[in-house]
């Protein structure tokens, strides 16, 4: 028989001496059918201004979208952020770029949208240097997608395979710096001022954020699952964004 889910319990209120890592869809925000079309409630950007007023600054986005993208949807504020997984990241003056994307892509994603046409509701986002395949609302073109991504992947030195909710990306390994996943972006903020000193707690949802999960356990911090329950190395747990939004003050 297999071993039941342990049920989390929530986590601890958030205080002034915390260093605070978000990810955004599932997490500070509700899925939609495509990237694109998720909505930002407007008092959740007058939330995160607070909190990162509060905290002097420990306050900064973890996520699989690119910068440029969390910019449009959530500022202001323009917070610390690392995009695409640990690819990029930014802080002041500090932080990293994508590595430049290889010529090939353009004729991998030319051919994911062709494998895409014959799935309606598949989306083939395009994120620069990562290429993401999503099937949320088209869930029997699963296996199509995976056997195509692990197809095109030998035609992407340096790249590898970043599993989702409902998504698969092909993505660099690494970036100049060395290690690209949520983790390794954790520990480089908590190396910087103000985060440094401060107790790390990230809140995420998906099978990418067990990274940042791992940095901040061993950081004796909070890692926070959100959504339902799944076997993670998370200490504590919230049901959706909404439960997320309370946690960290936001009111409609």
């Amino acid at each position: 028989m297999a071993a039941e889910t342990p049920v989390l319990p929530p986590p601890p209120p958030i205080d002034d001496s915390c260093a605070l890592f978000l990810d955004v869809d599932g997490t500070l925000l509700d899925f939609a059918p495509a990237p694109d079309e998720v909505s930002v409630p407007p008092y959740l950007r007058e939330a995160l201004a607070a909190l990162h007023r509060r905290l002097e600054g420990a306050v900064a986005l973890v996520s699989g979208r690119s910068l440029a993208t969390l910019d449009n949807l959530l500022a202001p504020p323009q917070l610390p952020a690392s995009g695409l997984h640990g690819l990029e990241r930014r802080h002041g003056r500090r932080g990293h770029r994508a590595p430049r994307t290889p010529e090939a892509l353009a004729r991998v994603r030319a051919e994911a949208e062709r494998v895409a046409a014959r799935h309606p509701g598949v989306i083939v986002e395009d994120k620069g240097a990562a290429l993401a395949l999503h099937w949320r609302a088209a869930p029997l073109a699963s296996g199509d997608l995976q056997a195509f991504a692990h197809a095109a992947l030998p035609r992407l030195p340096g790249y590898r395979l970043q599993p989702g909710n409902d998504v698969l990306e092909l993505r660099p390994a690494a970036h100049k710096g060395g290690r690209a996943d949520k983790g390794a972006a954790i520990l480089a903020f908590m190396d910087e001022p103000p985060f440094a000193g401060r107790r790390p707690v990230f809140a995420g949802d998906d099978i990418t954020d067990e990274a940042g999960f791992a940095a901040v356990n061993a950081r004796a911090g909070v890692s926070v699952l959100v959504g339902r329950p799944r076997e993670s190395a998370a200490h504590f747990a919230l049901a959706g964004p909404a439960d997320v939004h309370a946690w960290i003050g936001a009111r409609a």
